[in-house]
Formats: structure tokens, sequence, C-alpha cells
């Protein structure tokens, strides 16, 4: 009777055994997808910037991981700082990336930049032919090495294209109480920095760069630095969303997706590293949040 008990008991519960298996596997739920961020509703984010974000090589590492960690596809217009503000004040950006901080102002104060971030820095370097004609390397100021190149007269190439490069040399030659315009020596090339480097060394001239464009150009042009470390050639760049309000075509997510893109710190840690392994130091200093 015992043993009859025990093999009934333990029927009892292998058929329990199985019924809870049974339930468990009709309970458990199919296997979960790993749930992708939805799709934008407008995919394409136009950003207006300056040329030496592009002529440095920063955006070509930075636009693939913005468009693979958010989904939209982002548009550079590669412009004059000067350019890529007007295009803001006209809504035909979602955002901009510049780095001329006395022309940035108006557009934050007028209500149609917003978001306005401070993303990172490098510095700008006067560079020319390695004899230095002028002999600016013995300069120990800014203003005092723009007085010599046009005491000098020799060749000075200028972008002369109200971007935020040539916005800071009209305020060096500004400071140097000199009006370049119009003199013989000065030369306007009206293009971006890559293609002034390159015009620079073709008429073997003086030029204002950022450190990052000539670093990234550097083996095509026979240009030297010349003076560098004035406190007067800090390059500031902002990133700033382009007010919805103000223009109703704006992509204000994309916009707003760009520079918190720009601050995170994923991306402060790229930009830190660019161009050390290639260049032997960094071509932007990371500032989000500074």
């Amino acid at each position: 009777m015992k043993n009859r008990s025990l093999k009934y008991l333990a029927l009892l519960l292998t058929m329990l055994m199985l019924v809870v298996v049974g339930c468990a596997q009709q309970q458990t739920p199919k296997e979960e997808v790993k749930k992708e961020a939805a799709e934008p509703a407008i995919k394409d984010v136009i950003l207006a910037t300056t040329t030496s974000t592009q002529d440095s090589g920063l955006l070509d590492v930075l636009k693939p991981e913005f468009e693979k960690k958010t989904g939209y596809n982002l548009k550079i217009i590669a412009v004059g700082t000067g350019a890529a503000l007007k295009m803001g004040e006209k809504g035909e950006a979602d955002v901009l990336l510049t780095h001329a901080a006395k022309s940035e102002k108006p557009l934050v104060d007028n209500g149609i930049a917003i978001n306005y971030n401070q993303v990172m820095h490098n510095d700008f370097i006067i560079v020319g032919p390695e004899n230095d004609p002028a002999g600016i390397k013995n300069a120990k100021a800014t203003a005092e090495a723009m007085k010599m190149i046009a005491d000098k007269g020799a060749v000075f190439v200028s972008r002369g294209d109200d971007s935020g490069t040539h916005k800071k040399e009209l305020g060096l030659w500004k400071e140097a109480q000199i009006e370049p315009k119009g003199q013989k020596w000065y030369q306007e090339s009206g293009t971006g920095m890559g293609a002034t480097l390159n015009i620079s060394s073709e008429k073997q001239g003086y030029t204002l760069t950022d450190r990052a464009t000539y670093l990234a150009q550097k083996d095509k042009v026979k240009l030297a630095i010349l003076l560098e470390g004035d406190k007067s050639l800090l390059n500031i760049y902002h990133v700033m969303n382009v007010n919805p309000k103000k223009f109703d075509k704006v992509n204000a997510e994309g916009g707003k997706a760009f520079v918190d893109f720009m601050l995170a710190k994923d991306t402060q840690e790229i930009i830190a590293k660019f161009g050390v392994e290639k260049y032997g130091q960094p071509l932007f200093f990371a500032d989000a949040n500074k």
C-alpha cells in the first residue's frame, strides 16, 4: 500500500511539473527585440558651419557618429562664419557651429539663436614663408607682427569672406592701427581656409589661419608657423539652435539633437583626441559645460 502511495505521489508531482513548465512556456513573452530609436519625423538636419570644421576633417569623423546615434541625416554647409550666421538669421539652417562670438551675440540677444553653448576651442596662428621676409618671428605680440608685415610690404593673403577667421584678422589690423584694404601687398582670396592656405603658399605670402586647418593641410603647402601663442589668437567655437519659434520650417528636434550630441561626453572625448595620433597634438580642445 505504501509503495502504491509513493508511486502515485511521484506521478502526481511529475504531472504537476509538466503543467507548470507548459504554463511558463505559454506565459514567456516572445524573444524581446531591442527597441530602436524612433524614426525622426524630419530626418534631414542642416548644419551651417565654418570651413575650418570641415577642412580640418573633424566633421568627417563626427557626422557618421551623429547619424548612427540619432537616425538623422546631417547636411553640412561649410561656409564662412558670417555666411553661416546669415543662414541662421534667415532660418535656412537648423543648427550653427561657428567661431566669432561678437557676431554670434546679436543672434542670441534677438532670440534667433537659442541653446547657445561653448563646445571647443583651438587657436589662430600666422603662417608664412620659411625665410620670413617681414621678420615677424621676432615680434612680441600679434599687433606688432601685423605692423611689421605692412611696413615691409610683404604679401598677406586674407580670406576676405566675412568668416570668423577674417573677422579676427580685421580685428588684429585694427589693433595694429593699420588699414590694409587697397594696399598692393594685401590680397583677398574670397575663399575658405584650405584654399587660402594654398594661395598663400603659391604666392609665398603670410596669412592668418586656425591651427587645425593648417595642420591638416601642412603637407600640401610650403608655409611655416611664424607667430603663435598670443592670447589675442584664442579661437572659440560655439554651437546653437536656430529658434523654431522664429522660423516654422526649422527642424527643432533635429537641431537640438545635434547640440546635445556635441555636448555629450562621448563626443567631447572624440574632439579632445582628434588629431593626436596623426599630428602629435589635438586639433581642438573640448570645452562643453565650461
